[in-house]
């Protein structure tokens, strides 16, 4: 299919790998759990969007230079790190004054926000990148008659498979909230909590090294 080569392998693959908590999980469970699944999945189309920028970057050759360029991947590590961190600072300051209104700012945060959020929470990262630079060419054929357009429909069919997990977590976390009736301060505290997480992990993407 389109020069690829041990599909069913990288579906299965893909799908692991995508279960596995990330910066993404977090954050589209962070907006369902306070803001319900209308956030939650705003949030999932902002981290599928953002896949692309990978994806595409990839297939140009584009994630190359971050591979072999330490000054092109400090400067995207640095930017991914400092949104990653001001998103949590954001909302480790967060008031919560009202009921479903914990968010990094005292009032629900719109839905175009979320997904600016969520698109350039991955695409600020780098190692993203390096990923798909190292994973998906194992699944291109060596005969195939255009490796990039190999490239983009296995990156595609990542994505998707991105997309069902996290459509799949975004409606489980609302769920799980609603049922649990999480209140005004249960809520403070879980953004709260949500917010230390989004600032470790920026630390930890600035450390990092390729």
């Amino acid at each position: 299919m389109a020069g690829t080569q041990h599909l069913w392998l990288f579906i299965v693959s893909g799908l692991l790998l995508n279960i596995t908590p990330g910066p993404d999980s977090l954050f589209i469970m962070a907006r369902s759990a306070t803001q319900g699944w209308r956030a939650g999945l705003v949030a999932c189309w902002g981290v599928g969007s953002g896949v692309f920028v990978h994806v595409f970057a990839a297939a140009l050759g584009l994630s190359a230079l971050l591979a072999t360029s330490a000054t092109a991947f400090a400067v995207v590590k640095v930017a991914g790190a400092a949104y990653l961190v001001w998103i949590g600072i954001g909302m480790l300051r967060a008031k919560g004054d009202a009921p479903r209104a914990v968010d990094a700012a005292p009032r629900v945060i719109r839905y175009r926000d979320i997904y600016r959020q969520g698109f350039l929470t991955n695409a600020l990262n780098p190692k993203v990148a390096l990923f798909f630079l190292a994973f998906v060419p194992q699944f291109i054929a060596p005969d195939a008659p255009s490796k990039p357009l190999a490239f983009i429909v296995l990156g595609a069919i990542f994505d998707i498979n991105g997309m069902l997990w996290c459509h799949a977590l975004a409606l489980f976390t609302a769920f799980a909230s609603s049922r649990l009736r999480v209140g005004p301060a249960v809520g403070r505290w879980l953004n709260r909590t949500m917010g230390g997480v989004f600032v470790a992990l920026g630390a930890k993407l600035a450390l990092a090294s390729r």
